[in-house]
């Protein structure tokens, strides 16, 4: 598949895109000419933990686009559960590389933002070339390993945030509320500062939480065709091992399972494992 940009297409900075009616803010970084990364982010973040992934990918040639998505953005926060819905959720990201009109693009996504690129690469594989993971699997794989006491103990916050109103006044607070369960995790200090900006006086925590409280109107997601490697870590306090097992039996199309040691903060903390796993991808496929 060509990534060249249609004729008459020139390319230019995107700052931001709009999709049944929002407004998304995007960072977009690296060569014009580079072939195209959208990057993926997860739960509680925002575009600024690919800042590490952008920069490496930029020197290898390569342009990273990463939206604040759906209920981060401050221009995209519709109220009620069913506006975060996966088919939503991954109509956003359709709608961006529609936007940038330059082809099928590279896909990248951690936690929540893996969860919607499951979903574009199954749904639109004519959208991807190549689909990278990062510690959440797919979600068949994901929803089967639930069954297990291990998974499911490690998922306990997912029934947490179904309740209206509490969940964003305990992530809100300081000291034993969002900063220790999130540091818990193995997130560190700077991440946690971002996430007090961005998250907590940013506005960004009941749009956020949207997305887990809608989650009993998830529909199945297909096998992946396209080619995939899935980037887990064994140190991961909320994947287990048994669901990162089970991801290949998801992926009909190339496949390779990269096990990882550290946390599940794997862009934040390790940028160069998961360029390295994304550049050894493209090489693969190409």
């Amino acid at each position: 598949m060509s990534t060249a940009p249609a004729p008459g297409f020139r390319a230019a900075r995107l700052t931001s895109f709009t999709h049944a009616g929002l407004t998304f803010d995007v960072t977009d970084t690296g060569p014009l000419d580079g072939e195209v990364v959208v990057l993926l982010h997860g739960f509680p973040q925002t575009a600024t933990s690919w800042a590490g992934v952008s920069a490496r990918l930029a020197d290898a040639g390569y342009r990273t686009l990463a939206p604040d998505q759906r209920g981060y953005s401050p221009g995209a926060r519709p109220r009620g559960r069913r506006a975060y819905r996966l088919a939503e959720l991954t109509g956003d990201v359709v709608a961006l590389i529609d936007r940038i009109g330059t082809g099928p693009v590279h896909l990248i996504g951690h936690d929540w933002g893996a969860t919607v690129g499951w979903s574009v690469a199954a749904h639109h594989p004519d959208r991807v070339r190549t689909w990278t993971a990062a510690s959440v699997p797919h979600p068949a794989a994901f929803s089967r390993a639930l069954r297990s006491p291990d998974q499911a103990r490690r998922s306990w916050y997912m029934a947490f945030f179904q309740v209206p109103r509490l969940p964003e006044r305990v992530l809100s607070r300081t000291g034993a509320g969002g900063p220790t369960l999130l540091a818990g995790a193995g997130m560190d200090d700077v991440a946690l500062a971002r996430y007090r900006h961005e998250m907590v006086e940013g506005g960004a925590l009941p749009g956020a939480l949207g997305w887990y409280r809608a989650l009993p109107f998830l529909t199945p997601v297909p096998r992946v065709a396209v080619p995939t490697a899935f980037v887990w870590s064994s140190g991961d306090s909320a994947v287990s091992r048994r669901a990162a097992d089970l991801c290949g039996r998801h992926v009909s199309g190339p496949y390779r399972f990269v096990e990882l040691g550290g946390t599940h903060w794997i862009p934040d903390q390790q940028p160069e494992a998961i360029s390295e796993a994304f550049l050894a991808g493209v090489t693969r496929s190409g």
